[in-house]
């Protein structure tokens, strides 16, 4: 296999687990898959990353996000 399609795999496989975290949160549900507004929800959650809130923002959602892992 080439060295390309070892790497289109990988990131194949990274996007899948990304879109998963989506669906195992619940949020293609509660949005009723409506991209526009799980997009624009994902720009707000850069937009907190890239401001004075990030410290604060990046700790709550990592512990709320490690506590779900932990509970399955």
């Amino acid at each position: 296999m080439r060295t390309w399609q070892i790497e289109r795999r990988k990131r194949t496989r990274h996007l899948i687990e990304l879109g998963g975290l989506v669906v195992k949160a619940g949020i293609v549900d509660l949005t009723g898959d409506d991209r526009t507004m799980i997009y624009g929800a994902l720009l707000w959650m850069a937009d907190k990353l890239q401001s004075d809130e990030r410290d604060k923002a990046s700790a709550l959602w990592a512990a709320k996000g490690k506590l779900a892992f932990e509970d399955g």
